[in-house]
C-alpha cells in the first residue's frame, strides 16, 4: 500500500520511536546522545524524556528496527550501547513520516513531528504525501461544508464550532498548499540526498 495513503496507527504516532528512528537515520548513536539532540532542538513533541526515549529504543530493537552495533565510553562516564537502523527501520521510518504527513491529525503535535523529519523522505514522496493532505483536508472541508448545509434551520450560534473547525481545516489547507507548491517550483531548496 502506498505510504501516503496509509492511515497512521498508534505506533506511527509513538513520537519518542519516531525521534529515535529518524536521528538514527543520519549514523549511529547511543539513547542519551539522542535525548541530549531532542533537548538541544527542543523537539517538545517527545515527551517523557529521556526515559521515553530509552524505552522506544528497547521496542525498537525488540522489533529489529535498530540494533546495536557496539558501545562507547567517555572519560569517567558510564559505557553506552550505540545502535544503528536495521534497513527495517530505514523503510519503516520513511513510512511513518509519509503517513503521518499525508493523513490530518487531531493532535497537532503529531504534524508537527511530521513536518520536523520530513527531509527523510525523498523530495517526490514527500510531495505526494502533502497531496494526500490536502485530498483528505478537501473532503473534511466538504463534509462539514454538506453538514452545515443540512443544518440550515439550526441557529447559527448552535453551529459555531463546525464553523471554527471548517475555517481550522481551511487555513490547514491552504498552508499545505503554499508549501508543496514551493517544493514542487524549487523555491523551498530540499536537502541534499544522503
Amino acid at each position: 500500500m502506498n505510504d501516503a495513503k496509509r492511515q497512521p496507527g498508534r505506533t506511527d504516532r509513538d513520537l519518542a520511536a519516531l525521534t529515535v528512528l529518524a536521528l538514527l537515520t543520519v549514523g549511529p548513536r547511543h539513547p542519551y546522545d539522542i535525548h541530549r539532540f531532542v533537548v538541544e532542538t527542543r523537539k517538545d513533541f517527545v515527551t517523557g524524556a529521556p526515559r521515553s526515549i530509552y524505552h522506544a529504543v528497547q521496542r525498537l530493537e525488540r522489533a529489529h528496527l535498530i540494533e546495536p552495533i557496539g558501545s562507547e565510553q567517555a572519560g569517567g562516564r558510564p559505557e553506552r550501547t550505540v545502535f544503528a537502523l536495521t534497513d527495517a527501520g530505514r523503510a519503516e521510518v520513511r513510512h511513518r513520516v509519509a503517513a503521518l504527513l499525508s493523513s490530518p491529525q487531531s493532535d497537532r503535535t503529531v504534524t508537527i513531528a511530521a513536518l520536523s523529519y520530513v527531509g527523510i523522505l525523498g523530495k517526490g514522496e514527500a510531495i505526494l504525501a502533502l497531496r494526500a493532505r490536502i485530498a483528505a483536508l478537501d473532503a473534511r472541508i466538504a463534509s462539514i461544508g454538506s453538514d452545515l448545509d443540512a443544518a440550515s434551520d439550526v441557529p447559527e450560534i448552535l453551529l459555531i464550532e463546525a464553523e471554527f473547525e471548517r475555517s481550522q481545516q481551511r487555513a490547514e489547507r491552504d498552508w499545505f498548499i503554499a508549501v508543496a507548491e514551493r517544493l514542487e517550483s524549487g523555491s523551498l531548496a530540499w536537502v541534499p540526498e544522503r
